[in-house]
């Protein structure tokens, strides 16, 4: 499985759809949320995605610091196979992003409250007491890299 790491700017027209159409089928579709998906962050940020022959199996986008919190941080985590270390693997990869592209030392997420041990494992700790956002319960949960 190939990894790769491009910022907005280097995107193809054909990743950017590829991505796009990902990020529709799990986020407003499966969970049946009507929200804009797309908006401008997506300019600033670097988009991560973990790719094999049938298409990108993972994603995530890297936001620098001050986009959406005062630290840098990451979010439209999508593992299409779940339980088998995809989600893992592209969040740590994120991680390791954020820290070479921004010089981050702490990520801010939030993250949907039914995902909170695969950001646990990965050292997050939770900064926020659980509100909903767009239906869906989540929490903010920080990382010291």
């Amino acid at each position: 499985m190939e990894l790769v790491i491009k910022h907005f700017t280097e995107l193809t027209a054909d990743e950017l759809f590829e991505i796009y159409k990902l990020r529709c089928t799990v986020f407003i579709v499966e969970q049946t949320c009507i929200y804009q998906d797309v908006d401008d962050f997506d300019r600033i940020a670097y988009h991560l995605w973990l790719r094999d022959e049938e298409g990108i199996q993972a994603y995530a986008r890297v936001l620098p610091q001050g986009a959406t919190f005062p630290e840098a941080s990451l979010g439209r985590v999508i593992a299409v196979k779940r339980r088998c270390g995809l989600g893992t693997r592209i969040v740590d990869a994120a991680i390791k992003t954020a820290r070479d592209m921004f010089n981050a030392d702490i990520l801010t997420i939030e993250a949907q409250v039914y995902a909170r041990s695969l950001y646990e494992k990965l050292g997050f700790i939770q900064s926020s007491e659980e509100f909903v956002e767009d239906g869906i319960p989540h929490i903010q949960m920080q990382l010291e890299i």
